[in-house]
């Protein structure tokens, strides 16, 4: 079940942050270049098919892989709890980044889309896809953290101290 988990969380950050690198990276530059709303809002309607329902999946697997890892609410947000709870903080900061960002895209900035708001719409893209990086790299870390497979989660959560 884990590897299931795993392999989904995994397939929608390949989405999500895939898709924010293209925008990033090849789409934005030409649409601030020209100006251009119509391509960005292109862009937008078809990644949002498949970027939406990716980061959903990421946001399901990865609360149910920490559960996995650390079955406890309280050393999720206990700043004494280990480098396991520690990264679970991490990824719910990034989460609630994101989703201030996003938010405030959408009801702020994209009602009033124009030529003139497109560098801030810029800033906004340039700041997820950062925080899309910042995702898969503090996920990396979980891989590069794990405990032994014979370690408790109290001794993974807690820095190796049995609870």
């Amino acid at each position: 079940m884990t590897a299931t988990l795993l392999l989904l969380h995994l397939l929608g950050a390949t989405v999500w942050t895939g898709g924010h690198l293209v925008l990033a990276f090849t789409i934005l530059p030409r649409v601030l270049k020209g100006r251009d709303v119509a391509a960005l809002e292109w862009f937008e309607q078809g990644y949002e098919r498949i970027g939406m329902p990716a980061l959903g999946v990421q946001i399901v697997t990865g609360l149910w892989l920490a559960w996995q890892k650390v079955p406890s609410l309280a050393l999720w947000f206990d700043p004494a709890a280990g480098p396991i709870a520690q990264l679970i903080r991490v990824k719910l900061l990034l989460l609630l980044l994101t989703a201030l960002v996003a938010a405030h895209a959408r009801f702020q900035v994209i009602p009033r889309l124009s030529p003139a708001t497109l560098p801030l719409m810029g800033w906004h893209i340039a700041a997820v896809t950062l925080l899309s990086v910042a995702f898969v790299a503090t996920g990396l870390s979980f891989r590069l953290t794990s405990s032994p497979p014979s370690a408790s989660w109290e001794a993974a959560a807690c820095g190796g101290k049995e609870g």
